[in-house]
């Protein structure tokens, strides 16, 4: 296979030649059994920002090419810190800007955008055309709270895997649920009901992996959870890793190869010298003690209590 090294005869390419270039060094790595598993799966990239936004560029360079990009978000300049835009993006809508982005890597990938984003009304149609789904929805207002268990829902009632993230300070923590076998969302921990009684924070307690959750990170929620203008800090090279992360996963999910439900990488702490490392690790129960004190007796309740219990509240 002859080098294609300019964009004129990039653009002449068929669009199985072009694919052939496109995924040449994946060669060795990705058996060709799975490369074509990757160019048929339909993928379903809800939420086009931080983490949903990361995954589009590395899954189309790996070869998937047929996306559903769903977004109601427009970039604001805060945004460029870690979203994958540009100025002249801000204000335009991020699913429609990824969808350029695709275009831009492979002209011949098939991609269908959403400007409504995720909604009770679209989760099920938006779903049952896809193979996977990435789920980004941002979980800081209700309104996202509601789309993202809709997409969930959705995802339990067609039987479809799901890849989803949290960035949180350095960390980023990857899951893995997968609705094929699963039969309750979130494992159970929570359903739409719930947000009739549940705050934004303590609902996203109930969902969100805590456990992860690195001391930076409680310290800054336990000294700003009360603050009504506050806005969660987010790094990218949090967000980032999720673009990495969900490629590689979502290769292994469309060739039928198992993968870990929870999959957590801290830039920080790989990048820290031990005795800070183990001072974090000292620190953090304290840190989580803060929070849930910020959090209050009542929402911490809510928001750790088994469901049956949670109901009676």
């Amino acid at each position: 296979m002859r080098d294609v090294t300019t964009e004129a005869e990039a653009r002449a390419l068929s669009a199985d030649d072009f694919y052939r270039h496109l995924v040449a060094r994946n060669r060795g790595l990705v058996p060709p059994e799975e490369q074509r598993a990757v160019r048929r799966s339909r993928i379903l990239v809800a939420g086009c920002g931080s983490i949903g936004g990361a995954a589009v560029e590395p899954m189309v360079r790996i070869g998937f090419e047929n996306l559903h990009l769903a977004d109601s978000g427009t970039y604001e300049l805060n945004n460029l810190n870690r979203q994958r835009a540009w100025v002249r993006d801000v204000g335009e809508n991020k699913a429609s800007v990824a969808a350029r982005v695709v275009g831009e890597i492979n002209p011949h990938a098939r991609v269908t955008v959403t400007t409504e984003g995720i909604t009770a009304a679209n989760a099920n149609p938006l779903v049952a055309g896809a193979d996977l789904i990435v789920d980004g929805v941002d979980v800081t207002t209700m309104s996202g709270l509601r789309a993202k268990l809709a997409l969930h829902e959705a995802a339990l009632e067609h039987r479809r895997p799901l890849v989803t993230g949290w960035d949180l300070a350095g960390m980023l923590c990857a899951e893995h649920i997968d609705y094929r076998r699963e039969r309750r969302i979130f494992g159970g921990a929570i359903t739409p009901a719930d947000l009739d009684r549940l705050s934004v924070w303590e609902a996203i307690v109930r969902i969100a992996p805590m456990r992860a959750m690195p001391a930076e990170m409680l310290a800054e929620l336990a000294d700003n959870l009360h603050d009504s203008d506050y806005s969660v800090p987010q790094l990218p090279e949090a967000a980032w890793q999720f673009g990495s992360l969900a490629c590689h996963m979502a290769l292994r999910i469309v060739a039928g190869r198992p993968i870990p439900s929870r999959v957590g990488v801290d830039v920080h702490a790989l990048t820290r010298p031990l005795r800070e490392r183990v001072r974090d690790t000292v620190v953090r129960p304290v840190q989580y003690l803060r929070f849930v004190r910020a959090l209050g007796l009542a929402s911490t309740v809510r928001a750790t209590a088994p469901r049956p219990l949670l109901r009676l509240s």
